[in-house]
């Protein structure tokens, strides 16, 4: 019986072996989807960016497989990225998609790939619905709930006492997110909550308004172009001396390099900044500032984690991709060690980790970033999960 046994586990050895080595003989090919034109163009080439440093650090293979990433510009439109989306599903086949950057683009394409039985990793994206009651098994995020970092500021206002706040977003779901994340713990009174057309970029009107309400802080999320102007015109009228500027997404490494001195001492809500203190970012920061001569944002360290966040599933899996359940395991385990310390999925599929008030600083070189100033959240989970009825 003991030489039974040890044959059927020699056996079962060798099959393994076999389908370790039939897989790694297949290209793992994952769609990149990410705005690549236009003036948010920026976020979309971190993602890229940090994506593809991450495939350089894994030797150019996941799970003993080579990676073919086919990269397509969203454009933010969302017919656009429903139309490449399904040339990824169905011409490339490719085995994952990650992306996109905004949510109306998430919005779109969602559907189409979670349907195909694809798994989507969001790096950045990660709307409030599919959060709770619309959460899906094939998708997962590797940066936040959009109201997360705005809760930071929320919470930071409410903390600093301040009783009056003026609140300025796009109008689309993840500024509509953003500003119900700042409200859900800033207990004061709203001056105004204006939402103004996405992509707009001269905001005189807006700041006129803010001047006359006169509030105690104001928060704005405006990423990418958007938020290069609001601040350029911010303290071009002169309201940086008068109001604390609170933001998420408005002043990060992917605009200082336009705002530069404008933006100093604007505050921002994140899971991370450049100089955030542990081995695997100093690392990271490192390998990106001498790969493309640019200081990353954490659209960057985010899709260097859904990189990350893919390796570590095919180790596990030795490189199989078509037992979806074991996939989706492997990446629910989350192991990995992310850029930003802790991280570990929730039962929606996005992470629980820590927040900060970052700040933006000059540093010695001339080169601008934001610093960690103080810790808001520990070991955070949105709400939405306990609406989402996965286990």
């Amino acid at each position: 019986m003991r030489r039974i046994a040890q044959t059927v586990s020699l056996a079962a050895s060798v099959v393994a072996l076999s389908a370790a080595g039939a897989w790694a003989q297949e290209p793992l090919k994952i769609g990149l989807v990410t705005v690549l034109t236009g003036p948010q163009a920026a976020l979309g080439q971190q993602v890229r960016d940090g994506f593809q440093l991450a495939i350089k650090d894994f030797g150019g293979k996941m799970g003993g497989r080579p990676v073919e990433v086919v990269i397509v510009d969203d454009e933010l439109k969302p017919d656009v990225a429903v139309s490449k989306v399904r040339t990824l599903l169905e011409r490339d086949k490719v085995d994952f998609v990650v992306g996109p950057v905004f949510s109306n683009i998430l919005q779109a394409i969602f559907k189409p790939v979670t349907d195909s039985g694809t798994i989507l990793i969001s790096p950045n994206a990660g709307t409030s619905n599919f959060a709770g009651k619309q959460c899906n098994e094939n998708f997962f995020v590797s940066s936040y709930q959009n109201d997360q970092p705005h809760e930071v500021m929320g919470k930071y206002a409410q903390d600093k006492g301040y009783k009056r706040a003026y609140l300025m977003a796009p109008n689309y779901q993840a500024g509509k997110d953003s500003l119900a994340g700042f409200k859900k713990h800033f207990k004061g009174e709203i001056v105004d909550e204006a939402y103004i057309p996405l992509g707009q970029l001269d905001f005189s009107s807006e700041l006129a308004k803010i001047a006359a309400a006169k509030p105690d802080v104001f928060f704005a999320f405006m990423p990418g172009g958007m938020g290069v102007n609001l601040v350029k015109q911010f303290r071009q009228a002169g309201l940086a001396d008068k109001l604390p500027f609170f933001s998420a997404f408005t002043v990060d490494e992917s605009t200082l390099p336009a705002q530069q001195d404008a933006a100093l001492g604007f505050y921002g809500g994140m899971t991370w900044a450049p100089n955030l203190d542990n081995p695997q970012n100093k690392k990271f920061v490192q390998e990106y500032e001498a790969a493309y001569n640019a200081v990353p944002a954490s659209y960057a360290m985010q899709a260097y984690d859904a990189a990350q966040i893919i390796n570590s599933a095919l180790k596990a899996t030795n490189g199989n991709t078509a037992d979806k359940a074991a996939l989706r395991a492997a990446i629910k385990k989350a192991d990995f060690q992310s850029l930003r310390g802790k991280f570990k999925f929730n039962t929606n599929g996005y992470p629980i980790q820590d927040f900060y008030v970052v700040k933006v600083a000059k540093r010695p070189d001339g080169k601008f970033q934001t610093e960690i100033a103080e810790k808001v959240f520990t070991d955070y989970g949105d709400t939405h999960a306990a609406d989402c009825p996965l286990k």
